[in-house]
């Protein structure tokens, strides 16, 4: 199901070029005042964060906080990270190119916020915190993705 509301924002963040506070206030107070609702939702704000190198702070911890309620949150089984879950997430955070520093964030949220996490989410979330912190020397081999 596609959030209309949502994808028109998306569309005008990204012929912006930028992300502002009031970008963030109108994503959390009026687009997605209930959270995010599916995957498809959460695959979108992922692809904009990578998009969009230019954003506001807030942008990242609106995202992380929403992502992370709804992995841990809004899928089922409550509070347990599925291999399947591990998978669609390893996927949507490292995108074609490795995850943001904020996907890294997310990953390493979702592993600390959840009561079980598969190992596959686990390895993905050390090595994208790794890539993320020094890019330039980390091994830049392929990011563990759940199978």
């Amino acid at each position: 199901m596609t959030n209309t509301a949502l994808q028109l924002f998306c569309d005008r963040i990204v012929e912006a070029g930028r992300i502002t506070g009031a970008d963030v206030a109108e994503l959390a107070r009026e687009i997605l005042a209930d959270g995010l609702m599916g995957r498809d939702e959460a695959d979108l704000l992922l692809a904009l964060d990578r998009a969009m190198p230019d954003q506001h702070e807030g942008f990242a911890a609106f995202l992380t906080a929403s992502v992370v309620d709804f992995a841990v949150y809004g899928e089922r089984p409550t509070g347990r990270i599925t291999p399947e879950t591990a998978a669609w997430l390893s996927a949507s955070l490292a995108g074609r190119r490795g995850p943001t520093r904020t996907g890294a964030r997310i990953a390493m949220e979702i592993v600390r916020e959840a009561t079980v996490s598969d190992e596959a989410l686990i390895a993905f979330a050390l090595k994208a915190k790794c890539w993320t912190r020094q890019p330039a020397e980390a091994d830049k081999g392929p990011l563990p993705l759940a199978a």
